[in-house]
């Protein structure tokens, strides 16, 4: 068995050109994911959220693809894979949810600005 020395010095630049190239391959689908993100909270204190299952439910019915529902303190929070996931899951949760529920979509989950609709 030959046990290899150190690397040459003219290697070095092409070892670390590769190894960046490597990571830029790896990190790239994970730096360019944008999840899209709806909050659904009651406009009214006290008021009990809907249920998550039966959110899922819907929406899967509907071909609409979820990531995860989570409660989240008083509100409910569904990741999406994509903005017109949740696009298409606003328009059903409209139609789905009685009076008195608050839907804020945010562009991702790191953004700080939403846009909020009132469903009444």
């Amino acid at each position: 068995m030959k046990i290899y020395g150190p690397i040459p010095r003219r290697m070095l630049p092409w070892l670390t050109i590769a190894v960046l190239l490597l990571l830029a391959i790896c990190l790239t689908p994970t730096l360019l994911r944008h999840e899209s993100v709806v909050q659904i909270r009651v406009s009214h204190a006290g008021g009990p959220l809907p249920d998550g299952f039966y959110l899922y439910q819907q929406l899967t019915a509907q071909g609409i693809r979820i990531k995860s529902i989570t409660p989240s303190g008083d509100a409910l929070i569904i990741h999406f894979e994509n903005e017109e996931q949740s696009l298409a899951a606003q328009k059903v949760l409209r139609r789905l949810l009685p009076d008195g529920f608050v839907v804020a979509r945010h562009l991702d989950s790191a953004s700080a600005a939403s846009t909020t609709l009132n469903i009444s």
